[in-house]
């Protein structure tokens, strides 16, 4: 089952995505369920379930898409977390690398990602996203995956000349941060670490890759995070780009107003996004 999170006549819903449109599920259980995150955190996707084989109520062409998630209490980001992104920027630590991204810095498939204007090094790092399904505190990595609702796509915008020995300042900028265009459940995902991710710039490929060689695996990252923080319905964790992102290539190569950035994950779906500058300078960059 895919869900996605959207807007219909500027009213927000969610629903069941179909290849001919919509399912509505707000109309149907909303009263109970009035979103995504609650339908998780009260573990009622078997009643999302009973209504996939409706007839769909609205044309693709008639939404919004809405980030997944549009507001969960947290979003953990992995870096460096690809064998081969290891490699491009000589990463040696063993342990994982993790910042944090800020609900307000996301957007939905098909809507314009905002370069920022002071920026000349905005990046793309597509990404698989994983959902949390319910409540978890130190479970172990063999557990793990039962804690996980499904996974999307997600292209997690680095704004590299704000990103020095930190990232999380490169990564929370307005609008950087795309997150779709659906929740693909865990049960028609098998194994999340067998996956082939690419990303695409103007219908090139710049990264490819698979996520078996993610260097933490999904389960250790739920086991490693739940450790010192409690995990909770509708959160997320972002896994980690592969090699291949702008800041490595000769000569760089970053994302421009008119670009259209593309994130395929295989048995999930694609995230399509327009590139456009965003219109308000902000203050000068702080010196590393």
């Amino acid at each position: 089952m895919k869900l996605i999170n959207y807007l219909h006549n500027n009213n927000k819903s969610y629903g069941i995505l179909k290849a001919d449109g919509v399912i509505d599920l707000k109309i149907r259980i909303g009263n109970t369920y009035p979103t995504i995150k609650s339908l998780l955190a009260a573990d009622a996707l078997s009643v999302a379930a009973e209504y996939q084989h409706n007839a769909t109520d609205l044309a693709l062409d008639e939404i919004v898409y809405l980030p997944v998630i549009d507001d969960p209490l947290k979003i953990i980001c992995a870096g460096m977390n690809y064998a081969e992104k290891r490699l491009e920027f000589d990463e040696s630590d063993p342990a994982p690398t993790l910042f944090v991204r800020f609900a307000d810095s996301q957007i939905g498939h098909n809507n314009d990602i905002l370069k920022p204007k002071i920026s000349a090094e905005f990046d793309y790092e597509g990404e698989l996203a994983v959902v949390i399904g319910k409540t978890c505190s130190h479970v172990s990595a063999a557990e793990a995956l039962d804690y996980v609702a499904g996974y999307s796509c997600y292209m997690d915008g680095s704004v590299r000349d704000w990103q020095h020995s930190w990232f999380t300042a490169g990564k929370n900028w307005p609008a950087t941060g795309a997150f779709g265009p659906c929740l693909t459940t865990r049960d028609e995902i098998t194994d999340p670490q067998t996956l082939n991710l690419r990303t695409l710039l103007n219908g090139r490929v710049v990264q490819d890759d698979n996520t078996a060689n993610m260097v933490h695996k999904v389960a250790d990252l739920i086991a490693y995070i739940s450790t010192f923080t409690e995990l909770s319905a509708g959160d997320v964790i972002l896994t980690g780009s592969p090699g291949g992102v702008g800041k490595k290539r000769v000569p760089p190569l970053f994302l421009q107003p008119g670009d259209v950035i593309e994130v395929e994950i295989e048995h999930i779906g694609r995230l399509t996004n327009t590139i456009s500058e965003a219109k308000q300078v902000n203050a000068e960059k702080v010196s590393a």
